[in-house]
């Protein structure tokens, strides 16, 4: 692909930074296993950001938007090299009875709006585009309950970044070049048994979770226990916190007995979130995990790359050429959206040094 002109330099990363919304549709895709069929994803690729404006027209006002990511085997059968650096697959954690499943997703689209009817929408015409070269691994249709509260009654997302942190927690910069304004993403869908945690105390709850379930202040440090969930869902570095923009929701089928919470947390290195997994789910230090996994468990588990907009709008049908746009593109000239206007995202120090090399159990 050819080198963008210095007037059409600027790199606009897809929204993944933006307002909660009301409602979301997670879809999650795997790609029959033909050259065809990679062919037609190639050329989705490019068409996708007409198809959402398409959709997102009826109602400005609502907020549509859709992420699409990758998984390690899917880009490289995609686009070829070059590959996003951290880009793997999802590695599961045993320990104990508690189990962080890896599943099959070749691809993810993340879809939100206020109006369920246009996630509805879009991921139709998604599904008419592709359905008949992709197979569908998950769909979790996602609503916000109340003010912003999951199925087991506690405020989900207090502490997300806003803002500028949340662009500097999301969105690559110079330490992958080739992949500057991109993204990762991992989610879990976790399934609860909430007979048993309706029937604890208030109280225990709260020392479960760390904060107070009507105010959702967050306990004082005398009264939080180690293994409170936002506890060990802190990750430092250097007397810094490093952060992930989470976008859960809540689903459920009460038909079926069925209540949950889609856990999606973008970052620009994955090695956050999979501490943080790692302190859930073997403890910190091990054996004092997260006590909420005693009435959650995960069925899903995928890590996907979220390439910019720039970069899918791009793709073309020749696997050779499909990745050649990522090393032409400067890291220098990055727009985080939404915005008003481009707006350059430098690197920072978020290189996450005391993480690397180390290996899940």
């Amino acid at each position: 692909m050819d080198t963008p002109s210095e007037l059409n330099e600027v790199v606009l990363p897809q929204n993944v930074v933006g307002p909660l919304t009301r409602s979301a549709i997670f879809l999650v895709l795997c790609i029959r296993q033909d050259e065809d069929a990679y062919t037609r994803l190639r050329a989705f690729c490019a068409d996708i950001s007409g198809l959402i404006r398409a959709v997102e027209f009826r109602d400005a006002e609502a907020g549509l938007t859709c992420v699409a990511g990758f998984g390690s085997d899917a880009w490289d059968k995609l686009f070829g090299a070059p590959r996003p650096a951290e880009l793997h697959p999802f590695r599961e954690i045993r320990s104990g009875g508690r189990h962080a499943v890896s599943t099959p997703g070749d691809i993810l689209f993340h879809i939100r709006a206020k109006r369920i009817d246009l996630c509805f929408e879009l991921a139709t015409q998604i599904m008419d585009s592709i359905g008949e070269v992709v197979s569908v691994a998950d769909e979790v249709h996602g609503f916000r309950y109340f003010d912003d509260r999951d199925v087991l009654g506690f405020v989900d997302g207090t502490e997300n970044p806003r803002g500028d942190m949340a662009r500097e927690a999301t969105i690559i910069a110079g330490e992958d070049p080739a992949f500057a304004g991109g993204s990762y993403v991992i989610v879990q869908k976790y399934l609860h048994d909430l007979k048993a945690w309706n029937a604890l105390p208030v109280e225990v709850q709260e020392r479960i979770i760390g904060r107070r379930k009507l105010s959702d202040v967050e306990l004082s440090d005398a009264d939080k226990p180690a293994y409170a969930h936002n506890v060990l869902n802190v990750i430092e570095e250097n007397g810094r916190q490093l952060q992930i923009l989470r976008d859960n929701m809540p689903f459920g089928r009460p038909g079926h007995g069925e209540f949950g919470t889609y856990f999606i947390g973008y970052s620009r290195t994955p090695r956050i979130t999979e501490t943080m997994l790692e302190n859930m789910f073997v403890g910190r230090p091990p054996g004092n995990y997260d006590r909420l996994l005693d009435f959650s468990h995960p069925v899903t588990g995928s890590l996907f790359f979220v390439p910019t907009g720039t970069f899918l709008d791009n793709v073309t049908t020749d696997a050779s050429n499909a990745a050649k746009s990522a090393e032409a593109l400067p890291a220098e000239r990055i727009s985080s959206v939404p915005t008003t206007g481009p707006v350059a995202v430098d690197d920072t120090s978020l290189s996450i040094g005391s993480l690397r090399g180390e290996t899940d159990e």
